[in-house]
Parts: structure tokens; C-alpha cells; sequence
């Protein structure tokens, strides 16, 4: 036994080092390369999807634009309501944000001195997300209705975002921001409405309010429903 075990420390630290090691050229280069490929097919499927919809796009389709095998794409990113979600989280990013989206929001309503500083981090959020994510959201809907898979994915992204709003609640009450009588999962849940893709989607994309004015109306309702 106590060969044994001194066999599977052994084992376990050579493993250790083994991941802590430097990473060889070839291996650089390869992972430079796996992360292109990723991104070429995800940029892809951004494009085709928004132009023809969800449906109308297949795999293959995605794959000739690409310029990748059908399998490829299989193998780095998943099935079709797979490539969706990577399409969600391309919009949602930008080139100087590497941070994830939830992280990023979280770090700056945690670094907020006031309620009113959070509930304006959280307009100027909705409103700059929402601006560069509605038309995939509204591909979501629409994929959702006839792909289990996505209508899936939907419901996991939206309790997602209501577990994230539960911090923004945490931190409202820890600035004496939240009225007497709310609890946070009813902030969060607030928060979570007032700032739905779908309301931005009917306000700004069919009703044709400015995007200032959608700010402005969030940080209004937010405020008056919380505090």
C-alpha cells in the first residue's frame, strides 16, 4: 500500500509538471491555429445566420464559408445550437474586452460607490450589449421555436443571467439602493425584466426608439422600481 501510494504521488507530480510546463513552439503554433480555425467558423456562422436564419443555415453551409471540413467544426465547437451560443458570445465581445461578459459587469458594479453609480453601470450595460447582441437574440427566438437543443439554450442563458443580476441585488442593498419590503432575488428578478433582450428588441429594433432613449428609460424604471 505504501508503494502504491508513494507511486501515484510520484505519478501525480510528474503530471503536474507536465501541465506547468512551457509550452513548446509546435505547440504554440498549433494552438494559435486551433483558435483561428474556431474563430473563422464562429464569424461564419454570425454572417450566414443573420442573413438567411437559423433554419436555412446548415453545417455544411457554415463549413464551405469557413473553409473547413463539416467534422471541423463538429470537433472544435459542438453541434449547430452550439455554434449559436459561440455566435451569442462573438457579438457580445469586442477586441479590447477579453474579459467574459458576466466577469466584466460584475467587476465594474463591484467597483461602484453608490446605487445610483450601479443602476447607471447597469443602463449603460444593457444598452451597449443589447445594441450589439439583438439580431442574434432575435435568431435565438426564432431558432428556439423549432430546435429543442437552442429553445435549451435559451432557458439556460436567461437563468444565467438572473443568477448574475442576484450579485447586482447584492450590491444595490449593500448601498442602500433597494426599498424596504424587496428581497434581492425580487431585485434580481426586477433587473432581470426591465433589462430583457426582447424589451430592447420591441423599444429600439420595432418601435424605433434611439438607444439614448432606451438608456435613459432603463435607468428611470430601474430606479423607480428599486429604490
Amino acid at each position: 500500500m505504501i508503494r502504491s501510494l508513494e507511486y501515484e504521488s510520484s505519478e501525480w507530480n510528474g503530471t503536474l509538471k507536465a501541465m506547468s510546463a512551457p509550452l513548446t513552439p509546435a505547440q504554440i503554433r498549433r494552438s494559435l491555429q486551433s483558435s483561428a480555425t474556431r474563430t473563422a467558423i464562429v464569424e461564419a456562422a454570425h454572417r450566414l445566420m443573420l442573413e438567411r436564419g437559423y433554419v436555412a443555415t446548415s453545417i455544411g453551409a457554415i463549413a464551405d464559408e469557413a473553409g473547413v471540413a463539416v467534422q471541423t467544426i463538429y470537433n472544435s465547437i459542438g453541434n449547430k445550437a452550439d455554434l449559436l451560443s459561440a455566435v451569442l458570445e462573438l457579438a457580445s465581445t469586442r477586441p479590447d474586452c477579453p474579459a467574459l461578459v458576466p466577469d466584466l459587469l460584475r467587476q465594474r458594479v463591484a467597483g461602484a460607490v453608490s446605487a445610483p453609480e450601479i443602476i447607471r453601470i447597469l443602463a449603460d450595460w444593457f444598452a451597449l450589449v443589447h445594441e450589439r447582441t439583438s439580431s442574434v437574440f432575435r435568431v435565438i427566438g426564432q431558432a428556439a421555436a423549432v430546435d429543442p437543443d437552442v429553445a435549451k439554450l435559451e432557458l439556460r442563458r436567461a437563468a444565467g443571467r438572473l443568477h448574475n443580476y442576484g450579485e447586482a441585488a447584492s450590491a444595490l442593498r449593500a448601498r442602500r439602493g433597494v426599498r424596504a419590503g424587496l428581497s434581492d432575488h425580487e431585485v434580481a428578478a426586477a433587473i432581470w425584466a426591465i433589462g430583457h433582450p426582447q424589451v430592447y428588441q420591441s423599444f429600439v429594433n420595432d418601435l424605433g426608439w434611439s438607444v439614448g432613449a432606451y438608456r435613459e428609460w432603463l435607468g428611470n424604471t430601474l430606479k423607480a422600481t428599486l429604490s
